[in-house]
């Protein structure tokens, strides 16, 4: 019986020892769960991802995000533990999270897309951002919180400090990218593919007509691929992704508010973005409102730099398993100073006015499955551009109505030939000038054709594309001009062409090069210009004798891609015939006191060397530092072609976390020597920038806030592309602050 009793205790002292046990786990257990909540989106353009699978590696804890792409997980029984997050068209992520005392974790995700070969199923999202596409296509790509923080007043000031890139500006507004000292339309700018009207490209004080705050992402295009759009294979494509016209239908409505707002100019800006899903109809539609003051500087006000803009668009799409047809109507307006105080200028500058309308239509349709399809584009473009003297007198005075569009078929994602694309294009130009400016009204025709393919073999990659265009350039006015010759009709007849390598030494480690041939007709002012061009504060002469400019151009890269160290290296040369430049010639027009610009054809060679590293000091600490050198020089004596920007480059650290990004950043450039004979040299620089970018989630709202401290010791430094820089420093001190708000 005392055995009895004696098992009977010692049996009960187990239970209630291991009852005691449980219960202690389990109290901790509810004392200590996290539970983890937040939104997933998209990277590119901050949609929301639905269905997108959440886990807890090694808890067997698992979630998925909803339509609006919210999501909650737990409880999660540990503080340290990892989060994994998959979708079917989106890339992996992977985030630890270490002694966390926080029992609700808050996130805002960003996933990038994918491309997927699921035989026999082909899920295809629209751009694919694994290395080796990236090296085919791109040598620059802002999008998600990386644009958003970016964000400047133009194009141009947002890519300013990409590696490769300069800006070329006539004051704040008139800015516009320059790549390894390539300008005017060498450096193609398109809107969702299609080529941008307007004529910035001839006269550095004519602006781009393009509001960079609405844009979902921005693609500097590189390689073969250009040939889609251009001839010019020596330069790229700056490509501005807004799809105005939607090509896919959402579950639900998306609204974008932001706002934007500049210290140094008093800057601000107003927008709002719109999709709309009235299955099978998608709308979509946007408006932004930008008004500036006149510039401040380290040397004080630059009179008569305000700018003030509209623009607006409207598209709507019919969309089903076929692909999709949709239509769309834009309006841009721009109203701004070009600053004056120096010789051949008008003392109090010049006002600019342009008004463009646009009209859009746009059809995707898929022939076989998901691996065929036929793209067919066209756009009708109004655009009218007038400058005012102080006294409200029309100088110049520009209207151009441009016809434009193509068809491309696109066959996708076989074994050998990846991607093959072949396509026809044509446009339609009527040019029209009144006051002062004498070049005559001229009519250009332009038709071309291409053809371009990827080919994986093994551990080589090949892209390959040929253009064959033909050009009539036919002045509605022919005459014998005493100054530049004979005005009359011109054809050009060309053929562009260019081949890339890219080896995969390993899965991180990558060489290649490209070879090209490029082309470029004159425009219709470089041809035929004789007389002042009000604005430019130039006297322009033109060369009606111009030959296309053609040449060669030779890159060879290397890129790593290591876990913690991503760093590429570019090399370059170009040879070029004919290369078509406006130069100072010294002279001096003297009914209107204005220096005298003559375009030539000139034998030159442009090369240079450019890189780029990131690496990851410790943890969420990053060090990124950039640098580009272009030298540009005429073949026949080894001077200095002009306008070649300065050695420059970017060095930045920071602090990157899925909600927070924080930092310092420095801009430097040398001094630039090397100048043509009329040219001013310019000084070095350093200017330092302070960053932080903070996104909060409340409730399914998403915002996105950017705070930027630029020049902080309010530095007096200047551009050397800028044509007035004898006396317009770049910006003072600044606080940018830029909000976008998610719906």
């Amino acid at each position: 019986m005392k055995i009895q009793l004696k098992n009977f205790l010692a049996e009960s002292r187990h239970l209630f020892v291991t009852i005691l046990f449980l219960f202690n786990n389990l109290a901790f257990a509810q004392g200590n769960s996290i539970f983890v909540s937040g939104r997933i989106l998209n990277a590119e353009n901050s949609e929301p991802i639905a269905n997108a699978a959440i886990e807890i590696v090694d808890q067997k804890v698992f979630a998925t995000s909803k339509n609006d792409g919210t999501f909650r997980i737990g409880p999660i029984q540990s503080n340290n533990f990892r989060i994994k997050i998959t979708h079917v068209a989106f890339q992996e992520k992977l985030i630890d999270f270490k002694s966390s005392k926080e029992d609700e974790i808050k996130l805002v995700v960003y996933l990038f897309p994918k491309t997927i070969n699921l035989s026999p199923i082909v899920i295809l999202d629209k751009k694919s951002t694994e290395v080796i596409d990236e090296l085919q296509q791109y040598s620059t790509k802002l999008s998600g919180k990386e644009l958003h923080q970016k964000l400047g007043q133009t194009i141009a000031s947002t890519l300013k400090n990409e590696t490769g890139l300069a800006v070329r500006s006539m004051g704040p507004a008139p800015s516009r990218p320059v790549f390894r000292g390539l300008g005017q339309d060498r450096v193609l700018i398109t809107e969702d593919g299609m080529k941008s009207i307007d004529l910035s490209a001839t006269s550095p004080d004519h602006a781009v007509t393009v509001e960079p705050f609405t844009s979902e992402r921005i693609e500097v295009l590189r390689g073969p691929k250009v040939l889609s759009q251009t001839s010019t294979t020596i330069g790229g494509i700056v490509n501005i992704i807004k799809e105005e016209i939607p090509e896919q239908i959402h579950n639900q409505p998306h609204f974008l508010l932001g706002s934007y707002f500049e210290s140094v100019n008093e800057g601000l800006l107003g927008a709002i973005k719109s999709e709309v899903p009235l299955k099978p109809f998608q709308i979509k539609f946007e408006a932004a409102q930008r008004t500036t003051s006149d510039l401040s500087t380290p040397l004080g006000i630059l009179k008569n730099s305000a700018s003030k803009n509209f623009s607006g668009s409207a598209g709507i799409s019919y969309i089903e398993d076929f692909g999709f047809v949709g239509s769309g109507f834009k309006v841009y307006n721009l109203n701004y100073g070009i600053p004056g105080g120096f010789i051949g200028a008008h003392p109090f500058g010049v006002n600019i006015d342009i008004k463009k309308r646009e009209l859009v239509f746009k059809s995707k349709i898929n022939l076989n499955g998901l691996n065929d399809e036929v793209s067919i584009d066209f756009r009708n473009d109004y655009y009218r551009h007038r400058e005012f003297e102080h006294s409200g007198l029309i100088g110049s005075e520009f209207r151009i109505i441009t016809n434009s569009g193509r068809i491309v078929f696109s066959h996708l994602n076989g074994d050998v030939l990846k991607e093959l694309e072949t396509g026809f294009s044509f446009e339609l130009r009527d040019f029209d000038i009144g006051g002062y400016v004498f070049t005559p009204p001229t009519k250009s025709y332009n038709l071309s054709s291409f053809i371009y393919s990827d080919f994986h073999l093994g551990r080589f990659n090949v892209d390959a594309a040929l253009r064959i265009s033909y050009d009539v350039v036919d002045p509605k006015i022919k005459k014998v001009s005493k100054k530049i010759g004979e005005i009359k009709k011109r054809e050009f007849y060309n053929v562009a062409a260019s081949i890339s390598f890219i080896y995969k030494l390993s899965d991180i480690v990558f060489i290649g090069s490209n070879f090209s041939r490029s082309t470029r007709v004159p425009t219709i002012e470089e041809l035929f210009s004789e007389g002042p061009h009000l604005a430019a504060y130039s006297y322009e002469v033109g060369n009606p004798y111009l030959n296309s400019e053609r040449g060669w151009g030779f890159e060879f890269f290397v890129y790593h891609k290591f876990e913690k160290l991503n760093f590429n290296l570019n090399a370059f040369y170009n040879y070029l015939n004919s290369y078509i430049i406006p130069r100072n010639t010294g002279l001096i027009n003297y009914q209107t006191f204005l220096p005298i610009y003559a375009t030539s054809g000139v034998n030159a060679a442009i090369y240079g060397v450019e890189g780029s590293v990131k690496l990851n000091l410790v943890d969420r600490i990053f060090l990124q530092s950039s640098f580009s050198q272009t030298i540009g020089e005429f073949r026949d004596t080894r001077k200095p072609l002009p306008k070649i920007p300065p050695v420059k480059g970017l060095n930045q650290l920071s602090y990157e976390t899925e909600k927070l990004t924080a930092g310092i950043s420095n801009e430097w450039a040398l001094s630039q020597n090397k100048v043509d004979e009329f040219e001013e040299p310019t000084a070095g620089y350093f200017v330092t920038n302070l960053f932080v970018q903070k996104i909060y989630q409340i409730n399914k709202i998403v915002l996105n806030l950017s705070v930027n401290l630029e020049n902080i010791f309010n530095q007096d430094y200047r551009n050397h592309l800028s044509r007035i820089k004898s006396i317009y420093p770049e910006p003072g001190r600044n606080l940018r602050i830029i909000l976008k708000m998610y719906l």
